[in-house]
């Protein structure tokens, strides 16, 4: 049993033996001190988990120590003890960052729980975390060789997602890597289901939401006649990275619905965001909007038009009212759209795209600070966080809530942190993307990929008459064979998109009201 050290300062603590010889039996190693002055001096040259603290003493009272200890170190958890109930004591000690506040009389039970909540709540958190994953494991292996559906499988990434965020709570790196097992394992499975099921999915056979119906099918049933609408796309968000955002947007509105769509393939920008304003499959657009569309191996930006066909979009879907559309690559654009936001206040839907978490996947690839701030999948949704919570974007969707927008918060795809090189051959107008690649007279690895050499089967348009796509599964990443160690190194563990993943495929789309 793990032993903590409480430090118990009360002029009368003489009298509470039987209280700390009951919390010693429990673990907890109590060091009595008489008054305020004593107390600082032990916390100077001892380290305590926790102090108990009575407010009422002769000389240096409680709130004094405490506001003494918190200057010293303002994660020490002080759990105050006190026979007065008057609001203005309670208010003080809270907020002077108390940890929990106990009126006299107390048991020792009172106490030995109020330790538990603010000393061990991770430790405790963390044992029951690991007993409810090892009864878990085997239903989650058994179930996956069940999967048929898109909603089982939909429902099985959001089961594994759970538990992969519930374990971030342990350090108990056996089961994060049974859990990494069953995520690589789910992804072979997944890779074959897409391969056998994509193009009945192109025709809408047993299909699930796909990137060019979100608009008219998600978007368009939440648009309301007297109220406005605020599109967030947050380019390459993962499912996991929006868990660790939503309760910071939970803070000011109240989540509505979330449902699971899928990216189309190739999972990149250029495709899949293109096909969600435009509301047509990406070969659609390329004969449709021709002045629109780039091929991979064309010079020039692959979504500069997206405002155009959204406009077509609502064109032809014959809706009502205004849109506008924003896209955010640089902070001053954040704050022009903060300023003015009270401005698009009439319009039935404001979209805004927001490029940083994309940014931020490239930027690990390329940038050592970034590989050290987020070497894995933990860190990268901590860092996702920390950039959302101090982010303009964050202060654009504060200020919608005191302006009566409704909120839908969506991605174009997401990511996965790739392991294994996969070599491919190609001509110099191969696309250069690590998890597909277009191109004509494609030589790679046959069990490593899904191969489209009928463009217009998977949806995608052709550039020539024998035009082939590949596209990576699981965790694999193509390099070219030349400098094939170098590269094979500098990829190693960066976050790609373009292939077949449920990381990459699986995203979804959430409805909030004020």
């Amino acid at each position: 049993m793990e032993t903590y050290h409480v430090l118990w300062v009360d002029d009368e603590v003489d009298h509470l033996q039987s209280h700390i010889l009951f919390l010693k039996q429990k673990g907890y190693e109590i060091t009595p001190c008489t008054n305020g002055h004593d107390a600082l001096g032990i916390l100077e040259n001892q380290r305590f988990d926790a102090v108990l603290l009575d407010e009422n003493m002769p000389g240096l009272n409680g709130l004094e120590t405490l506001e003494e200890i918190k200057k010293k170190n303002r994660e020490l958890p002080v759990i105050m003890i006190t026979k007065n109930e008057e609001e203005q004591i309670m208010e003080e000690a809270i907020g002077s960052k108390i940890s929990d506040y106990l009126i006299k009389p107390v048991n020792p039970n009172q106490i030995l729980l109020s330790l538990k909540k603010n000393i061990a709540p991770q430790h405790i958190i963390a044992e029951k975390t690991q007993r409810r994953y090892q009864q878990e494991f085997g239903v989650l292996s058994q179930e996956l060789n069940h999967l048929s559906t898109v909603d089982d499988w939909q429902n099985y990434f959001q089961k594994l997602l759970f538990w992969e965020l519930e374990l971030e709570q342990t350090d108990d790196s056996a089961l994060h890597e049974i859990l990494q097992h069953q995520k690589r394992e789910a992804n072979q499975l997944f890779a074959r289901f897409v391969e056998n099921n994509y193009t009945d999915w192109i025709q809408g056979k047993d299909a699930p939401l796909l990137s060019h119906q979100l608009f008219e099918k998600a978007v368009v049933p939440c648009l309301q006649k007297d109220r406005p609408t605020l599109l967030v796309v947050i380019d390459n968000l993962r499912y996991d990275q929006w868990k660790r955002i939503e309760p910071l947007i939970g803070q000011y509105f109240v989540k509505a619905a979330e449902q699971a769509y899928f990216s189309l393939l190739p999972t990149a920008t250029q495709y899949a965001r293109n096909a969600l304003f435009a509301g047509l499959l990406p070969k659609e657009i390329q004969k449709q909007f021709p002045q629109y569309w780039k091929f991979d191996f064309e010079d020039g930006g692959k979504n500069l038009f997206e405002e155009d066909l959204l406009a077509a979009q609502w064109s032809r879907l014959g809706l009502e009212g205004s849109f506008s559309y924003h896209k955010i690559l640089q902070p001053k654009q954040s704050q022009q759209l903060l300023k003015s936001l009270n401005n698009h206040t009439h319009e039935k839907l404001t979209v805004i795209v927001y490029n940083f978490v994309d940014m931020l996947s490239h930027a690990k690839t390329e940038m050592e600070l970034i590989k050290e701030l987020a070497p894995d999948e933990k860190a990268y949704r901590s860092l996702t966080q920390t950039w959302f919570e101090n982010s303009p974007l964050f202060e654009i969707i504060q200020k919608a809530k005191s302006l009566g927008f409704q909120l839908l918060i969506t991605t174009d795809h997401g990511t996965i942190d790739v392991e294994n090189p996969s070599d491919v051959i190609g001509d110099k107008n191969t696309s250069l993307n690590l998890r597909y690649k277009a191109g004509k007279s494609l030589t790679y690895q046959e069990k490593q990929v899904i191969s489209c050499s009928e463009p217009a089967a998977f949806g995608l348009p052709a550039a020539h008459l024998n035009s082939t796509y590949i596209f990576a599964k699981e965790r694999f990443y193509f390099i070219y064979p030349n400098n094939h160690a170098h590269y094979a190194q500098f990829f190693h563990k960066s976050f790609q998109h373009g292939g077949v993943s449920m990381e990459e495929m699986i995203i979804p789309f959430v409805q909030f009201n004020s």
